[in-house]
This record gives structure tokens, C-alpha cells and sequence, in this order.
């Protein structure tokens, strides 16, 4: 591919990162150049983040309804799952799915509902409140 056929489509993505393509230059020798995306990938990446969309809505549904604690919620919208947090926290697996449980939840102390604030970024208000994005 030449570097002036470089797809420059807009994508989901676009304000945050582009993309390194190789291409040959005009002087025929392969360099490095950015792509804002292309538009079967855009299309795909869209579909993800509306099905992403889609699941955090149900985990916040799920915990107003009191069928699952705030973790849940912000599992799904930090697109992370059970072993990913496991490894950042240092719960076991099933301490984690115990965790979700909203009458565990409410018992939890500081320290333990500290360390989930800082995995998903949030304060420990935010994380009871399921108020941060």
C-alpha cells in the first residue's frame, strides 16, 4: 500500500489513538504512518461498543434492582471479568463472586472496598453509588 492510500476513515477510536500501518513511500522504501481507521473496522468497533454499552446498562439495571452489588457495574464498564480483577486486587475468584452479592457487599470493610475503588479508579462513595464514568 502506498502512504497516500492510507485509510483515514473516522472511527470510535479516533480521538483516542490512531493506528501504525506500513506503507511505501514515495521514494519506495517501507515507512511507518497513521491511520485514523478504516471503515469495516470503524463499523466492527462500533458494533463492540454498543454491545459493551449494552452490558453495563444491564449490570446497572441488575444492581438498582439489588440483584448485584455496584462491582458488577463497574466490571463491565471498566470491560474487565472476575480473573482480571482477581489479579489487579488480590481476591480469589470466588471471594470476588461473593463480593457481588449486594448483602456481602454492604458488609465489606474499608479496606477491602478501598482496594476495588482504586482497581476501577473511582472513590469509595462513587463505588457505593455506582456515580462515577
Amino acid at each position: 500500500m502506498k502512504k497516500t492510500d492510507i485509510p483515514q476513515d473516522p472511527s470510535v477510536l479516533d480521538k483516542f489513538t490512531k493506528e501504525v500501518c506500513y506503507a511505501v513511500d514515495e521514494s519506495g522504501k517501507y515507512v511507518t504512518a497513521l491511520s485514523r481507521g478504516w471503515e469495516i473496522k470503524a463499523s466492527a468497533l462500533g458494533i463492540t461498543w454498543e454491545d459493551i454499552e449494552k452490558k453495563v446498562e444491564a449490570a446497572r439495571q441488575e444492581v438498582l434492582k439489588g440483584n448485584a452489588s455496584p462491582i458488577l457495574y463497574f466490571i463491565e464498564l471498566r470491560v474487565m471479568d472476575i480473573g482480571i480483577v482477581s489479579a489487579y486486587t488480590g481476591f480469589w475468584k470466588w471471594t470476588i463472586k461473593r463480593h457481588l452479592n449486594p448483602l456481602i457487599f454492604h458488609k465489606l470493610s474499608d479496606a477491602t472496598l478501598q482496594k476495588y475503588a482504586d482497581l476501577f479508579e473511582v472513590t469509595v462513595p462513587e463505588l457505593k453509588t455506582m456515580t462515577a464514568q
